[in-house]
């Protein structure tokens, strides 16, 4: 029905509508080789952004109560800044990872 760098091409684009959940179905219903290569390597990067979220927000927390009681420590904003900026700049570059990967697979 479709052809594999089509289903390749859009298990990498799927991290804009679906993503981890696209990748992983491709996996297990593709038969072809190259699909299943391809949704493999786009779920790992799917899912790249969601550990370090979730690392981020656990050290955030921790943080959080570690200031003598005080939420509204200035040096807990900043950190927190820091580490969001640092989650924005790998997010943005995993999302143009996935769109070269996709350029390229369906070439």
């Amino acid at each position: 029905m479709f052809n594999p760098k089509t289903l390749s091409a859009v298990s990498y684009l799927s991290i804009f509508f679906a993503p981890f959940i696209l990748p992983v179905i491709l996996f297990f219903v593709s038969k072809e080789k190259e699909v299943k290569y391809h949704a493999k390597r786009a779920s790992i990067s799917h899912l790249i952004p969601t550990i370090i979220g979730v690392v981020i927000s656990f050290v955030a927390l921790i943080s959080l109560f570690s200031f003598n009681g005080t939420i509204y420590d200035a040096s807990f904003y900043s950190n927190f800044m820091v580490w969001m900026s640092v989650y924005f700049v790998i997010s943005i570059a995993i999302v143009i990872w996935n769109l070269v990967q996709a350029v390229k697979v369906y070439r």
